[in-house]
């Protein structure tokens, strides 16, 4: 089979990889583009967020491209991204276009689901059982090294002294990992991407503000979704920390808090009921970050999201109350790069100097 997925950050590496060693031939999704958006908003709902628009796009431009079969995620909740790939399975055959999506739902939901569409995917490969899983776990550690690699560069690109350098050295590590065929090559891979990383020119003389990234995983996680504002914010001089990465979101818990504290820091804010997608984790991590001596937050949610519009219309007390500035962008195919950067620069400006008027009060405190 030709088989394709969203594109979704650098992950498609990893897949990319999961795929061809199943035993199909893997369609590699585009980087979401101009063409793709406009393909988007032609075949999609206009209330439709800006995930399902990209989506879109990228079903199409896949389908072109020869994929025979898409696999995506599904979804349980209030959030309405558990409807998106039967809109999308619908929109394509009413376009007579050849492409099947197969939705993995959470497993938990319905396990039987789950196991069968799984066996369908990686029988028709051809592979025993036993050999399936073992490319699951080579699979599983690329994607683990993907984010590591892409955690560090933005720890490092604030005190980058050539401007770029950061991301062509990021890039040359995911090219390590792309070639790499087993857990002891991606180790090594790994280990030489972090190494590149670290030995970059750096300017250590440098103060940078600390801003955390909370929102909707797409959004979040999708460069060309957000203009590429963690590259934009890094190249600002600001170490950026994001929320969520892949790995941590399929059950990698120790790059970050496990839900169950981000749900105990949102919980004052919250009650019972769950406002669905991420909007609970951006309360929460929005406590945490401030907690944690961060100088600011930036909420990233696609126009029209409801999970982050009620977390949005929560943030203000809890940015109140926990003394931390919180920018929110909510993205839509209307949203422009100059406009990002725009906004961005008013912001790091008004961190810088809250930043300095703290220290000043602090200092006259310990002259007292």
């Amino acid at each position: 089979m030709k088989i394709s997925f969203p594109r979704m950050g650098y992950s498609y590496i990893a897949f990319k990889w999961l795929v061809e060693n199943i035993g199909h031939e893997c369609i590699v999704p585009p980087e979401p583009s101009e063409r793709t958006l406009d393909l988007g908003v032609r075949y999609s709902p206009e209330f439709a967020c800006i995930p399902y628009k990209i989506l879109t796009g990228t079903y199409l431009e896949v389908a072109d491209m020869g994929a025979e079969v898409v696999l995506t995620s599904g979804g349980i909740g209030p959030c309405r991204a558990g409807y998106y790939w039967i809109m999308h399975q619908q929109m394509l055959d009413e376009l007579g276009i050849d492409l099947k999506i197969i939705a993995f739902e959470p497993p938990l939901n319905n396990i039987s689901d789950f196991w069968q569409k799984l066996k369908l995917v990686w029988k028709s490969g051809g592979l025993s059982y036993r050999e399936f899983i073992r490319v699951m776990k080579v699979a599983w550690e690329k994607l683990k090294a993907i984010d590591d690699l892409e955690q560090l560069s933005f720890k490092v690109r604030p005190y980058e002294i050539h401007r770029g350098e950061t991301s062509r050295t990021l890039w040359k590590g995911l090219d390590f990992l792309d070639e790499a065929n087993s857990i002891p090559e991606i180790k090594e891979a790994r280990s030489e991407g972090l190494k590149l990383l670290n030995s970059m020119p750096q300017d250590k003389t440098r103060d940078p503000l600390k801003v955390g990234i909370i929102g909707e995983i797409y959004v979040v996680l999708e460069p060309s979704a957000n203009h590429y504002i963690q590259i934009m914010l890094g190249e600002a001089g600001v170490e950026v920390d994001r929320s969520m990465y892949l790995s941590g979101y399929c059950g990698r818990r120790e790059m970050h808090r496990p839900n169950e504290e981000i749900f105990a820091m949102a919980r004052p804010y919250l009650n019972e009921a769950p406002i669905g997608g991420h909007g609970t984790n951006s309360i929460g991590e929005t406590v945490l970050y401030a907690k944690n001596g961060f100088d600011g937050v930036i909420q990233l949610a696609p126009f029209a999201c409801i999970p982050e519009i009620v977390a949005k219309s929560i943030i203000p007390r809890v940015s109140r109350e926990q003394d931390i500035p919180v920018l929110t962008f909510f993205i839509d195919e209307q949203t422009g790069k100059a406009g990002v950067q725009t906004r961005i620069e008013a912001f790091v400006d008004l961190l810088e100097k809250r930043r300095e008027r703290k220290r000043k009060e602090q200092g006259r405190l310990r002259a007292c």
